[in-house]
């Protein structure tokens, strides 16, 4: 078995040393940050020493048939990654994390991961890049794929070392590394802790009513982005002046339905999502993350792809905050509500390719700086007040939010707009039924965002 080394700090002189897949298999949820679960992970190898670098994880396709797929992908995305940073991987480890199901065996989780595992290998190889190592974690134990000899890796499986026992997490714990806990429960702050509360479904069909129709409006839309914004701001300055150590449940209590419906529906719009990703430092981003995971564990069915944009600021807040492992699964639940949400799609990759935010952060600076230097507007005249405003343009229209899908009635009172044609939208915003107010519970449309 090849050594393998492993950087515990922010220098490479920081590190140390792993033999063989017992320690591979240790090291791994502090290499994420977590304890992964049902998931694959992809970690790249440099050098002659397998030097660890970039690294990718997904949860484990539910079905057979989208594993070779999702194998070429996954393999090509790490690849490519690494030649973007200049440095083409040597090597590949592949780790495969899966908890049995009531009734199944860790040995029969291997068994039947078995072919995601092999073409994963093959993936790989297919693009010059060997996988020195491929490992199923299960139930406590770890099995490899690779390696022949049952003297160090028998066909039960081997026990994981006993947490706290290894040389990784002693190394881990001099240089201030902590390992979260398990993927499930890091998502389960994201996420409705009751996922069809009829209040929260109420009170977002009511904003979705109010608002959408003022977003689409070109005469309204500052007008709604503005009083988002305020109310994002208020609600911060409350998560700023209560502690923290009442934890989701404390910061729940602070944000009202209706107050949670109104910002999630303002985000829907592209400027104002812009706008709020601007609160990403020191004690500002810090009650702006504590509001963002709010907002997503409001986004209620049939409102979940909502979540898209709440998610996306609370993975970026938290990536440029210093915290990537939270980074990545907020950003990696963004795109589970929403694919196609192009904001989350550019974070995801960045902070997976090891980018440092500060260029974002710089840019996002600068764009308030900018703003803050423009002087107001001054107030309208009485009969410039009572000239009618110009009727919004199509094109207006759908610049600000993302597009409906196609064969759902146009909202009450609002603009009519086409169903999915293009991939230029922004926010999304559910259409109303049609002959009311209150919004349908459908799909909503999934244009870029």
């Amino acid at each position: 078995m090849n050594q393998h080394h492993a950087s515990t700090g922010p220098t490479d002189q920081q590190q140390i040393t792993l033999r063989g897949p017992a320690e591979l298999a240790d090291a791994l949820p502090f290499m994420l940050g977590f304890h992964p679960t049902d998931s694959v992970v992809l970690v790249a190898l440099h050098g002659e020493r397998g030097r660890f670098g970039g690294r990718l994880r997904l949860g484990i396709p539910r079905s057979p048939g989208e594993w070779a797929a999702t194998a070429d992908q996954l393999a090509e995305c790490l690849v490519e990654g690494c030649e973007r940073r200049g440095e083409r991987p040597d090597g590949i480890l592949v780790f495969l994390c899966q908890d049995p199901a009531p009734g199944e065996r860790a040995h029969r989780v291997m068994e039947r991961l078995r072919p995601f595992a092999q073409r994963l290998r093959t993936a790989c190889g297919g693009l010059d890049v060997p996988v020195y190592e491929a490992l199923c974690i299960s139930d406590g134990r770890y099995f490899s794929y690779c390696c022949p000899d049952s003297r160090c890796c028998p066909p039960d499986g081997t026990p994981l070392a006993l947490p706290g026992t290894s040389v990784m997490a002693a190394a881990s714990a001099y240089a201030g590394i902590q390992v979260r806990g398990s993927l499930r429960d890091m998502e389960a702050r994201f996420r409705p802790p009751v996922p069809d509360d009829a209040s929260q479904r109420d009170a977002l069909d009511e904003a979705s009513a109010a608002l959408v129709p003022r977003i689409l409006d070109a005469r309204t839309f500052d007008r709604v982005r503005d009083d988002t914004l305020a109310l994002a701001r208020e609600l911060m300055g409350r998560f700023e002046g209560a502690s923290s150590r009442d934890g989701d449940e404390g910061d729940d209590a602070l944000v009202t339905h209706g107050e949670a419906a109104a910002v999630i529906m303002g985000l829907q719009d592209r400027d104002t999502r812009d706008r709020a990703a601007e609160w990403m430092e020191g004690a500002e981003g810090a009650a702006a993350l504590r509001l963002w995971r709010v907002l997503a564990r409001r986004c209620v069915v049939p409102y979940t792809e909502h979540a898209a944009a709440p998610l996306t600021l609370a993975g970026w807040t938290a990536w440029s905050t210093g915290d990537e492992p939270a980074a990545r699964v907020a950003l990696g639940l963004a795109l589970n509500a929403d694919p196609d949400y192009r904001f989350a799609l550019l974070l995801h990759q960045a902070c997976n390719e090891g980018i440092d935010p500060e260029s974002l952060r710089d840019c996002l600076r600068t764009e308030r700086a900018a703003r803050d230097l423009v002087p107001a507007e001054p107030a309208a005249s009485p009969s410039a007040a009572q000239a009618p405003s110009p009727a919004p343009t199509p094109a207006a229209a759908h610049g600000r939010v993302r597009r409906a899908r196609a064969g759902r009635p146009p909202t009450a009172g609002g603009p009519t707009r086409p169903g999915r044609g293009g991939r230029n939208g922004r926010g999304g915003v559910r259409p109303a039924r049609a002959g009311g107010g209150v919004p349908r519970r459908g799909r909503r449309g999934t244009g870029t965002g």
